[in-house]
């Protein structure tokens, strides 16, 4: 990530370590090396985990497709959400979110590639969802993430990270809490920060592959 940087000319990301199907223990490992942040897919098996790293105080993302009816318990779990796409979701999140808890910071998710697969906002629908999320006062706006199409060659990714570099530089003029472009993971994460990436979500990289599926 630093050589990355350097060599872009731009400063550090931050780092997310994805620990979807880690256990406890090897989180709490990372969380040893000082890593702070961690990024799940599911707001059932994060659950499973938090009770027993709740000492550490760890800040919990959730980088998955977030279903309305598993809204209330991820905005009372969660730190973060990256997967807004809609506005009724971002209303259910407000809606749940407890009162004594900080505001929960969310990126909204942006199918930059129009995948008919994949989950996401479509570009010209950013500015609307990110107004209606301004308008939430449990809720704070930080930005945008994407997963662009995993082609083999990781250059062909460039141009949908640079689109979400645009729409980003947008939102941001417009909404001052605006601060995270989520964006690259374990084998596109040095084009993803020369595209701009605030934030890469990184899981392969720190704990090794994850065994296939028989």
């Amino acid at each position: 990530m630093e050589n990355a940087s350097d060599a872009a000319g731009r400063p550090s990301p931050r780092l997310l370590a994805v620990s979807k199907t880690q256990c406890a223990e090897a989180i709490a490992g990372l969380a040893t090396l000082g890593q702070h942040a961690f990024g799940e897919n599911y707001v059932q098996e994060a659950a499973a985990k938090q009770p027993a790293l709740q000492a550490l105080g760890l800040e919990w993302h959730l980088i998955g497709h977030l279903q309305s009816n598993k809204a209330k318990e991820a905005a009372q779990r969660f730190d973060w959400v990256q997967t807004v796409d809609r506005d009724s979701l971002a209303l259910a999140l407000n809606r749940h979110r407890p009162p004594e808890r900080e505001c929960l910071n969310v990126l909204i998710q942006v199918n930059v590639d129009d995948e008919a697969s994949k989950h996401g906002c479509r570009p010209d629908q950013v500015a609307a969802l990110a107004r209606l999320i301004g308008e939430q006062p449990r809720l704070q706006l930080r930005g945008l993430m994407v997963i662009p199409t995993p082609h083999a060659d990781v250059e062909d990714r460039r141009p949908a990270f640079r689109q979400a570099r645009q729409l980003f530089d947008a939102l941001r003029g417009s909404q001052a809490s605006v601060d995270t472009l989520s964006m690259g993971m374990s084998d596109d994460l040095e084009v993803a920060i020369a595209e701009g990436a605030t934030m890469v979500r990184v899981g392969t990289a720190l704990f090794g592959a994850r065994p296939r599926k028989a």
